[in-house]
């Protein structure tokens, strides 16, 4: 029985950045695994969208789709946008919507890589301040799960961790960079908990003038291909435990 397709959903952008990094991390999900099908489709902006893809793999006489958020927390795309989409699917399509990304230990990795390809170095964590900066959201359940990633961090070692947002939400990234200044941190970080350039990732930089290491977002790094397909396996086979996710 042939594997489901994985539709990676991301939710597009004017800046083309955006769709570039969107793509590298599909190409590095394809090389780690050779036998899946993986397409890519956007919620707006960039083509080619959900919708286009899912009529395009029906008329193939495709049956299974896993659809995977490229989002790292459970917010209105996830509840409401890419629900919305996937319900008008061709009636063909057999469809299971996988979790987002996040929360994951293999995110933190990879934020924490990141710190380390900016200048940073594992002798520094207890000296240091770091601003977990993401996005922002209206939802409550997104915010607290940012929070969370930021307690859960701290306890790994680093001076102090604590949440931003670009929208929607307080603190600015600027107003924790001088919050974990206030507190004695020799030297302050700014980790953004985003997947691709953008204009809110952008504004997070712009918040980081004051730090002394700005870190590059997530990308197309090995960690977030792990948690896609992750993801994506347990989506499929409902009853697998995903290792390390």
């Amino acid at each position: 029985m042939p594997r489901p397709v994985l539709l990676v959903i991301a939710h597009g952008s004017r800046d083309p950045r955006h769709a570039a990094t969107v793509h590298a991390l599909v190409r590095r999900v394809r090389a780690l695994r050779p036998g899946v099908r993986v397409e890519t489709g956007f919620l707006d902006f960039n083509i080619p969208s959900v919708s286009g893809v899912l009529e395009s793999l029906a008329a193939e006489g495709v049956r299974d789709v896993v659809a995977l958020p490229l989002l790292l927390t459970r917010a209105f795309h996830a509840k409401s946008d890419i629900p919305a989409v996937l319900s008008e699917a061709p009636a063909r399509l057999r469809i299971r919507q996988a979790e987002v990304l996040g929360p994951s230990p293999l995110l933190t990795a990879a934020l924490e890589r990141r710190l380390y390809e900016a200048g940073l170095s594992p002798a520094d964590k207890s000296s240091t301040g770091v601003v977990l900066a993401s996005a922002g959201s209206t939802d409550p359940e997104a915010i607290a799960v940012i929070a969370e990633i930021a307690r859960e961090w701290r306890r790994t070692g680093w001076c102090a961790v604590r949440p931003a947002f670009a929208s929607a939400s307080l603190p600015r990234t600027g107003d924790a960079v001088r919050e974990l200044r206030a507190l004695g941190c020799a030297r302050v970080a700014v980790a953004p908990y985003v997947l691709a350039p953008g204009h809110l990732p952008d504004r997070i930089a712009r918040g980081a003038a004051e730090a002394d290491v700005l870190a590059d977002v997530l990308g197309a790094s090995p960690e977030v291909a792990r948690v896609l397909l992750h993801r994506y396996d347990t989506a499929r086979t409902p009853s697998l435990t995903a290792i390390g996710a």
